[in-house]
């Protein structure tokens, strides 16, 4: 492992699950009654229910986004990161995240249901059942995922009709920004950092797929893939100098500025970073963390037409 990120590889693993997930599914099926009505979740799990959920928790940033997005009623919220979520939800109660599941509060709520991350809430899924909630799993790797998840959360609340209304304004606003064309294709390099730690987003992560549908070209395409993230890659100085990209785009779900500069610290300290044409020329920007920090929900289609505007720049 070279210098990038040697002491804190750990700590970025563990944030990196936050908007990942990578393992087979689960087969968890709760008790089906006649009149249920039953959804199949990302972990392939039928979950039942006999009436549309009336109160919500969310345990992601995505999954407010689009529950409020068709209306629904959210009584808990994830635990804010880096002012990643809208002032409408600052008064609903804060029932941890993703990672840090807080049961107590989650049973003082008595919510319906309890939407979670797959694979990370997999292993909650029965102490949530204990306290008689709900639970149902989604992920965003893709634009593709986020559609599922409006989809989903539409038939959840029986909402259908607002869901594809939804869905077609976000596939309008994407049609438009694709049919912008870049003048010319930008290679990219997308770094995922932590303070002290950063690595490169591939093609098959949600940042990846953003660039991707920007019309930007991903340099760290062929990089091998971690075990246990295979949406990202170790940062290795050889193979980024080698492939010399045009633009550097550094994403954080903390804090942007202590990320940056570290990252400028990094780069400033070994000379191999410092000969590429990016730096040298100051074409590295930080991605505001509520669109590339995290699941961006309905407002997908801002990430990519910022990442569009920045290609052009």
């Amino acid at each position: 492992m070279n210098v990038m990120g040697r002491c804190y590889v750990g700590a970025l693993l563990l944030l990196l699950a936050s908007i990942l997930s990578g393992c087979s599914a689960i087969a968890t099926e709760g008790s089906v009654k006649e009149g249920d009505h039953v959804l199949i979740d990302f972990a392939d799990r039928k979950v039942a229910f006999s009436k549309i959920p009336e109160r919500i928790i969310a345990l992601g940033n995505g999954e407010v986004d689009i529950i409020q997005a068709l209306g629904g009623t959210l009584v808990g919220r994830p635990q804010p990161n880096a002012a990643l979520l809208p002032d409408s939800v600052k008064d609903i109660p804060v029932v941890g995240s993703a990672h840090t599941v807080d049961l107590e509060k989650i049973a003082s709520l008595r919510p319906d249901v309890v939407l979670g991350n797959y694979p990370i809430n997999s292993n909650d899924v029965p102490k949530l059942e204990s306290i008689g909630t709900k639970t149902v799993l989604t992920q965003a790797n893709s634009i593709a995922d986020i559609r599922r998840q409006i989809l989903l959360f539409g038939e959840l609340l029986g909402k259908e009709e607002k869901a594809t209304e939804l869905i077609e304004a976000l596939d309008s606003e994407l049609q438009a920004i694709k049919g912008s064309q870049l003048k010319k294709q930008q290679r990219v390099l997308m770094v995922y950092g932590a303070p002290g730690t950063y690595l490169a987003a591939l093609p098959n992560s949600l940042a990846g797929n953003l660039l991707e549908t920007a019309g930007g070209s991903n340099m760290a395409a062929e990089f091998p893939r971690l075990q246990n993230f295979p949406q990202y890659a170790q940062l290795n100085t050889e193979r980024v100098v080698e492939a010399s990209p045009d633009v550097i785009l550094i994403m954080t779900h903390g804090n942007s500025e202590e990320v940056e500069q570290g990252f400028v610290k990094e780069m400033e300290g070994n000379p191999a970073w410092s000969s590429l044409l990016a730096v040298q020329e100051g074409r590295i920007h930080v991605l505001p963390a509520e669109l590339f920090g995290t699941n961006p929900g309905t407002r997908v289609a801002d990430a990519v037409k910022l990442l569009g505007e920045l290609l052009e720049s």
